[in-house]
């Protein structure tokens, strides 16, 4: 049970937070009556827009790689991630399933240890990959 409480705790807490935050928003605004940050006219409206698409626009700036860089070299980096992920997540797969079959072949088991650090690595792996998409949605979901 601890073990999967690893792997499923990485990805739950972000939306776990976001709910304690909309709650406690949700209590407040009842006791105070106040409405929060919001804009109260067009021109506040277009202001609020225009600098998160300078925010935006200032994180893409930051995220591009040098304007003289080889293309592959930009490709690999811009895939990096997801290439250590995927290797993450075969090195766990192939701990699990040797873990699973090499008392059948003669073969010594994986320390606990060592199958607890894989498993810990692919829930953080899960958290990266789906975790943000997991609170995107139940954030639409409201």
């Amino acid at each position: 049970m601890p073990a999967l409480l690893g792997l499923l705790l990485p990805a739950l807490i972000p939306a776990g937070v976001d709910i304690a935050k909309g709650l406690f928003g949700a209590v407040t605004r009842l006791i105070t009556g106040d409405t929060g940050a919001k804009p109260q006219n067009i021109d506040e409206a277009i202001k609020l827009m225009a600098a998160e698409t300078e925010r935006i626009r200032a994180l893409k700036e930051l995220d591009e790689p040098a304007p003289n860089i080889s293309k592959w070299v930009a490709d690999l980096r811009a895939s990096f991630r997801y290439i250590g992920a995927g290797m993450i997540i075969l090195a766990g797969g192939f701990v699990i399933v040797f873990d699973a079959v090499s008392p059948a072949i003669g073969l010594p088991a994986i320390p606990q240890e060592t199958y607890d650090i894989v498993t810990q690595l692919m829930g953080s792996v899960f958290a990266f990959m789906f975790g943000d998409r997991v609170n995107m949605a139940i954030r639409r979901a409201k």
